[in-house]
């Protein structure tokens, strides 16, 4: 069984929050399995409802104006036997019905029944969402496995997991051979990704050829969402700025051209694009930083930006064959920079951070984030060559940024030399909070 850290907060709400919960995110990570192993696990009594395979019941909720209106409605269709300050409902696919959500504060006020509701990102009608009412609804976002995660699912035991994060937080090297398995592993976390149902492939079966399929759905279910909640015209759009994510960081600078897209189109025309991918989950952006100074979000730059994918797996099953095997066999004569770059950028993402990317002016770094309030400048090494870095160096010795230290993540072991940082590439999954250390009793 696939478990997930967001179990943890899943539980947390069911033994304790008076507020309607909200999972969210991208189609196919997980949220209805999570929630529903959750709530067996605690041994609650709900009633699951999917307004997908269930259309018939939206009017009804529609219609409901009071939680008793809601009992007498649902129970006309289904042999639910609500029973008051037990009953936790469960509404999946909320995005079939937004006006659920202008109604949410009345159930949670009512206090006889507790909500969790949850929806893909992939519909504009979810955007609804932001404007609940305060107070009411605790949100949780969803994301793909992240390799801890995946490590997990592959047996990895909890205690090399804390021995890893005690190397991390302690910036001493892992020793060859733990970080040759972790290389391995990782190795294959680029291919199978973090969207569950590859992940439980993988560890059933091994079958990469089944895992590329089960990716390929994903992908043309994610284009199908596009053509369901789109109109035409932004709907092609939407598909070609998707489909040109691959080739685009193939390239040196890896930044998206809108000219691949179309010649002489401009920025403008294609934004409203950009920003529903990333609000649906689908798609992850970098946006260019003028300088490496805090704040980075006010040296943003909104028309300069990186585009990757939400999960690593999506992006390599549309490489090919040929890549993914060069991948598992661990094969440095191929350029793996933006399948790192993409694997990177989820870590930080998932985790909480927003990332930038330098402007040429200082040099091309490939991650700024901030931390402890400096700016950290991150560098990706797919190659040999990880201690050549030029644009890093420019910007750490240069005093007027402040720059405490800098991380480079590379196929190497943690070696700290100065302000530089050598870090295996798998550590970027622990760029965050530890509070989440496995506690071991020894």
């Amino acid at each position: 069984m696939i478990r997930r850290k967001i179990e943890k907060r899943i539980k947390a709400w069911i033994d304790g929050s008076n507020k309607a919960l909200l999972i969210s995110g991208a189609r196919q990570v997980g949220k209805t399995y999570t929630i529903r192993q959750c709530l067996h696990d605690s041994s609650a009594d709900f009633l699951e409802i999917n307004l997908i395979e269930n259309p018939e019941i939206i009017p009804l909720i529609e219609k409901s104006q009071s939680v008793d209106d809601l009992v007498i409605n649902i129970s006309a269709v289904t042999n639910y036997i609500f029973k008051p300050h037990k009953s936790i409902i469960f509404i999946d696919e909320v995005q079939e019905s937004a006006d659920i959500v202008t109604r949410i504060k009345f159930w949670v006020d009512d206090g006889r029944f507790k909500f969790v509701l949850s929806g893909s990102l992939l519909g504009i009608e979810l955007q609804n969402l932001r404007s609940a009412p305060v107070g009411y609804i605790h949100e949780i976002k969803m994301f793909p496995l992240d390799f801890e995660e995946f490590l997990r699912a592959s047996k990895v035991t909890d205690e090399t997991i804390f021995y890893l994060k005690k190397c991390f937080a302690e910036k001493k090297a892992v020793g060859d051979v733990i970080n040759s398995k972790m290389m391995e592993h990782f190795r294959r976390f680029l291919v199978v990704g973090g969207m569950p149902d590859a992940v439980r492939e993988y560890i059933q079966t091994g079958n990469i050829s089944v895992v590329t399929e089960i990716q390929s759905n994903i992908i043309e279910l994610y284009k199908k969402d596009f053509t369901k909640y789109e109109a035409k015209e932004k709907k092609l759009k939407l598909i070609s700025v998707y489909d040109l994510v691959p080739s685009e960081l193939l390239k040196q600078n890896k930044r998206f051209s809108f000219a691949d897209i179309k010649k002489g189109l401009k920025f403008e025309r294609v934004e409203s694009s950009f920003l529903w991918l990333s609000a649906a989950g689908v798609t992850i952006t970098t946006y260019n930083a003028t300088e490496p100074r805090v704040s980075l979000k006010q040296n943003k730059k909104s028309s300069f930006f990186k585009l990757y994918l939400s999960d690593v797996g999506l992006l390599t099953c549309q490489y090919g064959r040929s890549m993914k095997a060069s991948i598992l066999a661990g094969d440095d004569k191929v350029n793996l920079g933006g399948v790192y770059e993409n694997a990177v950028a989820q870590a930080l993402y998932c985790h909480g951070f927003d990332s930038y990317y330098s402007s040429r002016s200082i040099g091309e770094l490939d991650f700024l984030i901030e931390e402890n309030f400096h700016v950290v400048p991150v560098e990706v090494k797919s190659g040999k060559d990880y201690t050549i870095h030029s644009a890093i160096s420019k910007v750490v010795s240069n005093p007027e940024y402040e720059v405490e230290c800098a991380y480079i993540l590379a196929n190497c072991d943690i070696n700290v030399v100065d302000k530089y940082i050598y870090m295996p590439v798998y550590m970027c999954d622990f760029f965050r909070d530890d509070a989440d250390l496995p506690v071991l009793t020894l």
